[in-house]
């Protein structure tokens, strides 16, 4: 009993003298990314209908260029190995010529309502679809989802009738959703930053005010690539207005000796540092499938983290340049082992009209140097040196892992940054582009996770 006792005062001595220390948020940065000075006048928060529309005069353009294309030869047995390889990108030229119907995609574009509002300074480009019908006594749940590059809000068209009308597709119908798809600034048809710093944090903040905008105060989220980082900043900036984070794609910047001492022995001893089975074959061995993978995979990374303006530049005026960059990145990030191929693989999971789309929402929106600017505005300070690397995540969070993802990252790593995870599933199938490559799986399984949230209430926990 006397040792209960003391273990007893011990604690509460414990507890008064050393507090939890308050989870600490991501303050909400209020800019100005317009020309010149910020007015003195309100800002114009009129929601607009948008489309998208191009002219003659821009597809002659774009043919001309494309007609005075010059290619290299590639080396023999070059597949992809060296970067997309120009026999098969010749054909891909010629079907954008010859047979690829840009008006028709127009009309696939502007098949969901699109909008434009002013925000910070600058005009935000979204896609707003709602439930095409809701069961009596049934809300829909927003869901903000987050593009990266060199993706686009069409990497999204596929999956937002799977969540908006889950029932017609097999889904089930105890939750439907509304989703918001906005283009990152100075990507697609959103206008770029006009001044210098524009970073994650910056672009939370902002579709932090959209959502606030649209009447939504609580609402989930979902991204990948770029979309990873801005919701969650969003979710540390907003933890009480976000209900559920999703992602299918996750990395944690600070890594400790715990880390480190995993890669040294994850592999031998898994069940010592919370592996599963399938982590140990996705990460090890190590420097072959993590560390070689990042130094193949990230050289335009570095490129855009220091100069993006020199090689963009080149890509804006060029459409076959612009093709070449961005369909690499498609092959590659879906499936590593497609580099062995000719042709890249791209057709295996994806059409020519689906990537070709992607790239022409660059071309038209004339947006490639500055999408590659916002690699430098969130790594021109380092890597860990910002203080929302450094902060947690609190809210409820569910991670989809595919197997052809550029990283593996381990719950076990995640959840030294995602102190919440309450869903963690090793996909089947699938890349980095997860939405448009598997938008059934993706669907599912942010459909289970926003299922297991709603029914344990999970978001009023966090608070």
């Amino acid at each position: 009993m006397l040792l209960e006792v003391f273990l007893l005062v011990g604690a509460v001595i414990i507890y008064f003298l050393f507090p939890k220390k308050k989870e600490e948020t991501l303050p909400f940065e209020e800019g100005w990314w317009g020309k010149g000075q910020k007015p003195d006048a309100k800002e114009d928060t009129t929601i607009r209908p948008f489309k998208v529309e191009t002219t003659e005069e821009e597809l002659s353009d774009l043919y001309r260029r494309l007609d005075q294309a010059r290619f290299t030869e590639p080396l023999e047995n070059s597949y992809f190995h060296y970067g997309v390889n120009s026999v098969y990108l010749k054909k891909v030229i010629s079907y954008w010529k010859n047979q690829f119907n840009w008006k028709k995609q127009v009309e696939v574009l502007n098949q969901y309502p699109q909008f434009k509002t002013k925000i910070q300074g600058i005009d935000i480009h979204f896609v707003h679809v709602k439930p095409p019908h809701l069961p009596t006594g049934q809300s829909a749940k927003p869901l903000l989802m987050v593009h990266g590059w060199p993706g686009s809000f069409y990497e999204f068209y596929k999956i937002i009738p799977l969540l908006t009308d889950p029932a017609s597709h097999g889904l089930g119908a105890e939750h439907v959703f509304e989703v918001i798809c906005p283009s990152i600034p100075g990507y697609g048809f959103s206008e770029a930053p006009h001044k210098k710093g524009f970073n994650s944090v910056n672009a939370a903040s902002v579709f932090y005010e959209l959502m606030l905008r649209l009447g939504f105060n609580e609402f989930y989220m979902q991204g990948g690539d770029a979309g990873w980082l801005i919701c969650t900043n969003l979710a540390q900036i907003a933890p009480t207005h976000v209900k559920g984070l999703h992602l299918n794609f996750a990395l944690t910047t600070n890594v400790g000796f715990i880390h480190l001492l995993s890669v040294l022995l994850g592999s031998y001893f898994p069940g010592l540092f919370g592996f599963q089975d399938e982590d140990v074959r996705r990460m090890f061995p190590f420097m072959k499938k993590w560390v070689y993978r990042i130094l193949t995979e990230t050289g335009y990374a570095h490129i855009q983290a220091t100069v993006p303006d020199t090689v963009g530049c080149g890509l804006n005026d060029s459409p076959v340049g612009l093709a070449a960059y961005i369909l690499e990145k498609f092959s590659t990030w879906t499936d590593v082992e497609f580099r062995n191929l000719e042709d890249g693989g791209l057709e295996r999971k994806f059409n020519l009209d689906d990537l070709l789309t992607n790239v022409m929402i660059y071309w038209v929106s004339g947006c490639m140097v500055s999408s590659m600017r916002f690699y430098k505005e969130n790594l021109q300070k380092g890597i860990g040196t910002q203080k929302h690397e450094k902060l947690t995540v609190q809210v409820p969070t569910g991670v989809a892992s595919f197997p052809n993802e550029i990283t593996h990252t381990p719950q076990a790593w995640a959840q030294k940054k995602y102190t919440n995870i309450v869903s963690f599933h090793f996909m089947p199938r699938g890349g980095h582009f997860a939405a448009l490559e598997e938008p059934e799986l993706l669907a599912e399984d942010i459909l289970q996770f926003v299922g297991k949230v709603e029914k344990e209430q999970l978001w009023r926990k966090k608070e």
